[in-house]
């Protein structure tokens, strides 16, 4: 039988899909990973289903809508409700296992739960929302772990391997984590199976500053897209902060640059399905606010380049959603795709077929059923609280109820095709047509997930 082809998928935190140079979107050098997107097929509409590190993690992994797999928010600490993968979910990892594939990751996992939530002082060492992932169901057939939970010091980060020992290094994160994944894949690997590796680098999230100065001298003067503030724009706070995170993104450029010569060099280039994507992006100043946790393309909107001898090169504008990268990867190995998989392969999409998705059911802030008593305790109405949306092919839609309880419900719409940057969004009432047609999809997706934003802030029946 032949041999199934290697999967190398290779993923960065809160990278936004404008943040690369062949976008033509930011102002930005990215040259090894141009030269692979223009090798590779260029998913231009790939969208964070709920733009945060553990939910999106959850989909990549399950094939499952995050809300299924009871990531509501991230795996912290300080929840009554202990957030994390649930060892029965089916991973990518579990199902490749069965096909005679070795697992690997290396990198920031975030899908295990922090381990303060059950004791003051861990024999790992792990603190906040860090977390050492025992050998077991826990890790989903993962053959080799170089992983952590949840660390955001990218200048002296800690790893664990197979036992509860901290494992220290001095390099900036994104490129002791190619050295680790280079000597894997040069000696560290069992070359008699196929091999599936996962490698997620941290940067370019916060903190910003923690990138290394050789990196940070190359970086000119702030371009910004028209939709970030002229306050921010004269803040130097903020145009230091964009340097470095754009210092940041050409840093892992060249990381990048070493993985695609370390495969010419073994031969594993025309053997290995290579995919370049990350969790969710950045809005980065644009409509004024930092971060990810919102509707807007900055926050939702991600890279995802995927290289294969199998497909061709090119552009591929349908909408891909994060559940639907498991089954869609699957596909391209030829390993069946497990009935627990939510999501849909794009597989004959790429080759010409009409986009299987019509839409992606975004959310963020869901229900916060932690939250609702503490605020009945002050007085507060926690019905109203978070947001939904649909994003389609030309338009964002969103029920946003709020970050606080209490705030009016607004559904407002966004033409992406006449308004890219999303300057203005029309505010709709709840019974125009529109509306009625966006939340009707809403209703429908929240039914099906049972999703506790039915008691909060959308509309009834």
């Amino acid at each position: 039988m032949k041999k199934r082809k290697n999967l190398l998928y290779i993923f960065a935190d809160q990278w936004r899909y404008h943040a690369l140079s062949c976008t033509g979107e930011d102002d930005v050098r990215t040259p090894n990973m141009d030269a692979f997107a223009s090798t590779a097929l260029s998913c231009t509409n790939a969208i964070s289903s709920y733009p945060l590190c553990s939910p999106h993690r959850a989909a990549l992994m399950t094939g499952k809508h995050p809300l299924s797999c009871g990531m509501w928010t991230n795996c912290k600490i300080g929840l009554a409700e202990k957030v994390m993968l649930d060892p029965q979910e089916t991973t990518i990892q579990d199902v490749l296992h069965d096909c005679g594939y070795e697992n690997a990751y290396i990198g920031k996992w975030h899908l295990d739960a922090s381990e303060m939530n059950y004791r003051a002082n861990p024999a790992s060492g792990a603190s906040n929302w860090d977390a050492y992932t025992p050998p077991g169901e826990r890790r989903h057939h993962i053959d080799y772990w170089y992983s952590y939970g949840a660390m955001d010091n990218h200048m002296h980060p800690h790893y664990w391997h197979d036992d509860e020992k901290m494992i220290f290094s001095d390099k900036w994160s994104p490129e002791h984590e190619t050295d680790v994944l280079l000597s894997y894949l040069e000696s560290g690997r069992d070359s008699s199976k196929p091999f599936a590796v996962f490698l997620s680098w941290n940067p370019p999230h916060p903190p910003y500053d923690l990138v290394p100065d050789e990196l940070l001298d190359g970086i000119g003067e702030p371009v910004f897209r028209a939709n970030v503030p002229e306050k921010m724009r004269k803040d130097p706070v903020y145009r230091q902060k964009w340097r470095q995170y754009y210092a940041a993104v050409e840093g892992l450029d060249r990381q990048f640059g070493r993985i695609m010569e370390c495969l010419e060099a073994l031969g594993l280039a025309d053997d290995t399905v290579v995919v370049l994507s990350a969790d969710h992006g950045d809005c980065m100043g644009s409509h004024g606010v930092y971060g990810k946790n919102i509707w807007w393309e900055e926050s939702i909107r991600i890279p995802l380049y995927i290289r294969s001898g199998d497909i061709r090169a090119g552009i591929y504008d349908g909408l891909v959603a994060s559940e639907d990268h498991m089954p869609t990867l699957l596909d391209m190995l030829g390993v069946d795709i497990p009935d627990t998989v939510e999501g849909v392969s794009h597989l004959s999409a790429f080759g010409g077929a009409p986009s299987p998705r019509e839409h992606v059911y975004l959310c963020m802030l869901p229900g916060m059923p932690e939250l609702v008593e503490p605020y009945k305790r002050l007085g507060l109405d926690s019905k109203c609280f978070g947001w939904r949306g649909i994003r389609d092919d030309g338009h964002t839609y969103v029920v946003d109820a709020g970050t606080r309880p209490g705030a009016k419900v607004e559904r407002i719409l966004y033409d992406n095709v006449a308004d890219p940057y999303q300057l203005d969004g029309r505010v709709l009432e709840e019974n125009d047509p529109i509306s009625e047609k966006y939340d009707k999809l809403i209703l429908d997706h929240m039914h099906e997930l049972k999703d506790s934003f039915l008691l909060h802030g959308g509309r009834k029946e």
